[in-house]
């Protein structure tokens, strides 16, 4: 072997010790580490996700279609308040984005927490439990945090993207933006929650 290669091989193996190492010591801390950037990869990729399903609903004639259920009191207006709130009508024209961005918003939120559960259970905690128990209590876990974030959305959603788009005037720019926040908003909230419920569900034999 080449004193290139024995030098490469120390500069890896380095790190990899330390972490191995610092792991050992500490692996609940390990873990929330890799958990948290594997996190930060599925957001980065939901926000790739978004604008694409957003434009290729944005065409059908499902944005003008109402989607407002399960209501839950009213607004401090006296309006109704709604777990899913997404009026008929394009964001620009003052709507909700209707049927088309909350399709939009759950088909991103689903493609990325089935890529989550695959890279949390393997990489994360290494789990060799029995992965359709698991599945099954992550899908229970998804469905709860997906209607608490989805009601928590009703006080922030609005307001963002009302300042980004017309008290800022920055139109369709605005638009993407207040997109990009709410969901980076959203993923916060499932980030937190979901650490603890992972370490439930991925248990190690």
């Amino acid at each position: 072997m080449s004193n290139r290669s024995v030098s490469m091989k120390k500069i890896v193996s380095g790190p990899v010790g330390l972490w191995t190492k610092y792991k050992e010591k500490h692996p609940t801390t390990a873990e929330f580490i890799v958990f948290f950037m594997l996190s930060n990869g599925i957001t980065v990729l939901q926000l790739v996700l978004m604008p694409l399903f957003k434009s290729i609903f944005a065409k059908t004639a499902l944005v003008s279609t109402n989607f407002q259920v399960w209501q839950l009191g009213s607004n401090f207006d006296g309006s109704p308040y709604y777990v899913f709130d997404y009026a008929g009508g394009s964001l620009a024209d003052g709507g909700g984005g209707g049927l088309a961005y909350f399709l939009a918003v759950q088909i991103t939120i689903a493609i990325a927490q089935i890529i989550n559960f695959f890279a949390q259970r393997s990489i994360t905690f290494k789990s060799s439990g029995n992965i359709w128990k698991a599945a099954f209590w992550y899908v229970i876990a998804y469905i709860l945090i997906t209607l608490g974030a989805a009601a928590a959305q009703g006080f922030y959603k609005a307001p963002i993207y009302d300042l980004f788009m017309n008290t800022w005037g920055w139109g369709s720019v605005g638009e993407t933006t207040a997109d990009v926040i709410t969901m980076v908003i959203n993923s916060a909230i499932a980030f937190w929650i979901f650490f603890p419920i992972l370490k439930v569900i991925f248990k190690q034999k």
